[in-house]
């Protein structure tokens, strides 16, 4: 039995600067919330109310960053756990945006580092770090649509066939959940990308950007990966370490 490796990274829209964990966690819970109020009628007795969006968190708990090479890092990991845990904490003091990415997943969130814990457990000048981490979006003044919806819908006059929508991209999205609400897979993020040069990176997208959605039978070959992308699935893990998949 192989297992195809995971890469989880945190990447800085700003600057493009992305940190690759050196060992991939061997467990995250990623909380999606929502706020549930509960009002008292007279005569009628409690209703449950949606009231509005909450922020998801997650805390990585004994991330190794390692002080010597080991079989089971990630490709291109560094022994080097100071490097790492300076990088996390610089971003953490800042109040750094970020975007938190486990790939061959849905997961890609822009979040915040909360809290930083380290140390070391067993002589090997390895450090173990927990990150604490709070999703974020941007704070706008919401803007309601005529259409009643993200995403417009555009028609062939003569068939009635449906061609390209445009989707205005909001604070939270990614190209995987809007391949799995436009396409049914979130796997075909890859050709959303591709349908929409000004993409360059798969993972990063903007609120206020204006992709094209094309029909499912229109959607182009998927584009060139990002290097982590493309590491994460030319490996798999035999046993003793990581060979091409």
């Amino acid at each position: 039995m192989t297992t195809m490796l995971r890469i989880m990274s945190f990447v800085e829209p700003a600057t493009s600067r992305e940190l690759v964990l050196p060992v991939t966690p061997s467990q995250y819970f990623w909380r999606h919330p929502t706020k549930i109020e509960v009002a008292s009628l007279d005569q009628i007795g409690e209703a449950t109310l949606h009231g509005g969006f909450k922020m998801g968190d997650c805390t990585l708990d004994k991330v190794l960053l390692p002080a010597q090479a080991y079989p089971f890092m990630v490709p291109g990991g560094r022994a080097a756990p100071y490097e790492y845990l300076s990088q996390l904490e610089q971003w953490c003091d800042a109040g750094a945006k970020l975007q938190w990415i486990v790939s061959g997943t849905s997961v890609n969130v822009s979040v915040m580092l909360e809290e930083i814990t380290q140390g070391e457990q067993d002589g090997t000048n390895d450090v173990y770090v927990s990150i604490a981490m709070r999703q974020w979006q941007r704070l706008e003044t919401p803007v309601l649509s005529v259409s009643g919806g993200g995403a417009d819908t555009a028609r062939d006059a003569q068939t009635g066939a449906a061609t390209a929508k445009t989707y205005t991209v909001q604070s939270g999205d990614c190209l995987w959940a809007l391949a799995e609400k436009y396409y049914g897979d979130g796997a075909q993020y890859k050709k959303l990308a591709a349908a929409n040069p000004a993409i360059t990176n798969p993972n990063l997208i903007y609120p206020g950007q204006v992709l094209t959605i094309p029909p499912a039978e229109n959607l182009p070959a998927a584009g060139q990966d990002s290097p982590s992308t493309a590491l994460s699935d030319s490996l798999s893990w035999t046993g003793s370490g990581w060979s091409a998949a």
